[in-house]
């Protein structure tokens, strides 16, 4: 065991010598051998040297790490609060997103539906909840299908005088900057009095004369009325509306998108408000009447 000890003493002892021991580094020129410098160095000191060296650059990688943004790309490290943040955040925006998408998705599939007249009403309504029961039920006369026609229709009317959000269009435009073409080219027999409730012209053609859309749009009313008769009613661009009636045939359906120009009903004279064959056109901006005569030349 005492042997033992002193090996280990004097094995310290001289590894103790060998640290301590003093060599001279000189550094020479090549090729004049001339010395450019002398620097007395120990093992000693080369140690203390490369571990201060090793030291400093741990030191500055942990700073590095700690206080820039490199901490991010660090695996397991920066997992904390800001970045908690962050992620909650951006799942916040994207529920956000996710509802006014589903919102979007459901507005687009309501409007499709009331374009092609695919919508639920109260009798729809009442029939899924009993569709058994049918005691009671009468047969509606023609003299009733008529008047509950003409009450659609003044619905129709009402909504346009309303400001409507349907609009084609991605901007408002000027109806001085819309381009309209002539429903049917005749005499006006006719003019626009809106004080006397005639919110259009009426316009006289040869029997059997087609009657074009004025500009390209959906039909949101194609039906019979008791005072109009066959009417049609177009939804336009840049929320204009364009009413057709009196027609002795409708050529088109709720529902259908028609082009300027294309025909849609023939002209005629049907309902108790005409008295001979003419078209009564109409033309609503915004929800208000306005003088076709100002915008298209019949």
């Amino acid at each position: 065991m005492a042997a033992e000890n002193e090996n280990a003493k004097s094995r310290w002892k001289r590894l103790k010598e060998q640290m301590s021991h003093t060599y001279r580094l000189i550094v020479m020129n090549n090729e004049t051998f001339e010395e450019v410098g002398s620097y007395r160095l120990t093992l000693l000191n080369v140690y203390i040297l490369i571990s201060t060296i090793l030291v400093m650059v741990a030191v500055l990688v942990v700073l590095a790490v700690a206080f820039t943004p490199l901490k991010r790309y660090m695996p397991g490290y920066g997992e904390g609060g800001e970045n908690r943040e962050e992620v909650e955040e951006l799942y916040r925006e994207v529920k956000t997103l996710e509802k006014q998408l589903a919102a979007q998705k459901e507005f687009s599939s309501s409007m499709q539906k009331v374009l092609v007249g695919d919508v639920e009403t109260a009798d729809d309504i009442i029939r899924s909840n009993n569709p058994g029961d049918t005691v009671g039920q009468v047969e509606r006369s023609l003299e009733e299908e008529q008047l509950r026609q003409e009450m659609e229709l003044q619905k129709v009317g009402l909504a346009a005088q309303r400001p409507r959000t349907a609009n084609f269009s991605p901007r408002d435009v000027p109806l001085e900057q819309m381009y309209f073409n002539s429903p049917v080219r005749g005499e006006i027999s006719a003019g626009f009095m809106p004080d006397k409730k005639h919110f259009g012209v009426d316009v006289l053609a040869p029997k059997n004369t087609a009657i074009q859309a004025a500009m390209d749009g959906y039909i949101f009313f194609s039906d019979w009325t008791l005072e109009t008769g066959n009417t049609i009613g177009i939804q336009h661009a840049n929320n204009t509306i364009t009413f057709y009636k009196h027609n002795s045939a409708l050529l088109k359906k709720a529902g259908s998108f028609v082009k300027a120009g294309e025909a849609v009903a023939i002209i005629g004279n049907t309902g108790t408000l005409s008295d001979g064959p003419h078209l009564h056109f109409e033309l609503w901006h915004k929800g208000n009447p306005v003088d076709p005569r100002d915008y298209i030349k019949f």
